[in-house]
C-alpha cells in the first residue's frame, strides 16, 4: 500500500500539534507521564503567583502550580490548584504558603501536617499568605514616617514662629546697617593713626639699630674690663689664702717644738705634774680644814707646836 504525500505532510503536521501542545502543557507544569496528585487551595491574594511556579518542602521541589483560576461568586478569592509528586503524602493539617524571595521570585512552601490522617487527591490545603519583603519594609518604615511627620510639624512650627520676627530681623538689619555707615569713618580714621604710628615706630626702630651698634663695643669693652676685675681680685683672694695658709704652717709647726710657753704646755708635761701636786695638796688642805677648823677660826690661831701636839693626840686616840 503506498501512501500519499498529503497523507504524510497531515501526520506529520498532527505529530507536530500535539508534541507542542504537549510540551507547552508540561511547561506550564502538567506532567501527562507522571502519576501526580491534585490538591487545591485558596488565596485571598496570590500576589503575582503564576502557573509553572515551583513547590517546595523543605526547599525541595515536589510539584508546580498547574492551574489558577478566579472565584466571582466566592468575594473574588483565588483558587490554585498544586500538581504534586503522588509519592508525597499529605496531612489533614497540611499547609499551603505563598512567599517570595528577594527578586520577587513565587513559590509555594508546603508543610505536611500529620501524615497520620493523609489527604487525598482532590482535597483543599489550608492556605497561607507569608509576608512579604515589601510589607517587612512597610511595617519597619512606618515608626520613621511618623518620627518624620513629627519633625515636619516642629519645623513648620518654628517658622511660623519666625514668620512674626521677620519684622524685627529686618530692623535689626537696618541698625546694623547704619551702624557699619557710622564706623566706618571711625576705622578709616584708626586706619590713617595706625599708619602714622607704624611710621614712628619704623623710624625709632632704625634710630635704635644705630644705637646699637654704637653701643656694641661699648659693651664689648666694659666686658673685658670686667673679666680683668674678676682676674685682679681672684689674685689677691689667691695670695691672701696662700698667705694665710704659710702663717698657720708657721704656727703649728712653732707649736710642735718645745719653745715659747704655749709650745712647753703643749709638749712638757711639767705643767701638768706641778698642777696635779697643787690640787692634791689644796685637797689636803681643805681636809685639814674640815676636821679642824680651831686651827683656822680661833681668835688668834693656834701655833705650829700645839697643832702638831692635837695632831699626836688624835693619831693615839686612833690607834
Amino acid at each position: 500500500m503506498k501512501i500519499s504525500k498529503e497523507l504524510k505532510v497531515g501526520l506529520f503536521m498532527v505529530s507536530g500539534i500535539a508534541i507542542l501542545y504537549l510540551g507547552f502543557n508540561y511547561l506550564k507544569g502538567e506532567d501527562f507521564f507522571s502519576s501526580n496528585d491534585k490538591y487545591y487551595a485558596i488565596y485571598q491574594n496570590v500576589d503575582g503567583l503564576n502557573v509553572s511556579n515551583p513547590i517546595m518542602i523543605n526547599g525541595f521541589s515536589v510539584g508546580r502550580v498547574s492551574k489558577i483560576s478566579l472565584l466571582q461568586n466566592d468575594a473574588n478569592k483565588v483558587l490554585v490548584e498544586l500538581d504534586i509528586s503522588g509519592d508525597i503524602v499529605l496531612g489533614d493539617s497540611a499547609k499551603a504558603t505563598l512567599n517570595s524571595d528577594f527578586l520577587g521570585n513565587k513559590s509555594i512552601s508546603i508543610f505536611t501536617g500529620d501524615i497520620s490522617k493523609p489527604l487525598k487527591g482532590g482535597d483543599t490545603l489550608i492556605a497561607v499568605l507569608d509576608r512579604g519583603i515589601a510589607d517587612i519594609l512597610a511595617e519597619s518604615a512606618q515608626p520613621v514616617a511618623n518620627n518624620l511627620e513629627a519633625t515636619i510639624k516642629k519645623i513648620n512650627q518654628v517658622l511660623d514662629q519666625l514668620g512674626g520676627t521677620g519684622g524685627r530681623i529686618d530692623s535689626i538689619l537696618i541698625d546694623f546697617k547704619s551702624a557699619s555707615a557710622e564706623l566706618k569713618p571711625t576705622i578709616v580714621g584708626t586706619r590713617r593713626n595706625l599708619d602714622s604710628v607704624m611710621s614712628s615706630y619704623n623710624s625709632l626702630a632704625i634710630e635704635l639699630k644705630g644705637t646699637l651698634r654704637k653701643v656694641n663695643p661699648i659693651l664689648s669693652n666694659f666686658q673685658s674690663l670686667t673679666d680683668s676685675l674678676k682676674a685682679v681680685e681672684l689674685n689677691k683672694t689667691v695670695k691672701s689664702a696662700n698667705k694665710a695658709l704659710e702663717q698657720l704652717t708657721v704656727a703649728i709647726e712653732h707649736f710642735s717644738t718645745s719653745e715659747g710657753t704655749l709650745g712647753k704646755l703643749i709638749n712638757e708635761d711639767s705643767l701638768y705634774v706641778n698642777l696635779n701636786k697643787a690640787v692634791e695638796n689644796l685637797d689636803k688642805l681643805l681636809i685639814h680644814f674640815n676636821n679642824n677648823p680651831k686651827h683656822f677660826l680661833s681668835p688668834l690661831g693656834k701655833s705650829k707646836k700645839k697643832i702638831e701636839r692635837d695632831r699626836r693626840k688624835a693619831a693615839k686616840k686612833g690607834n
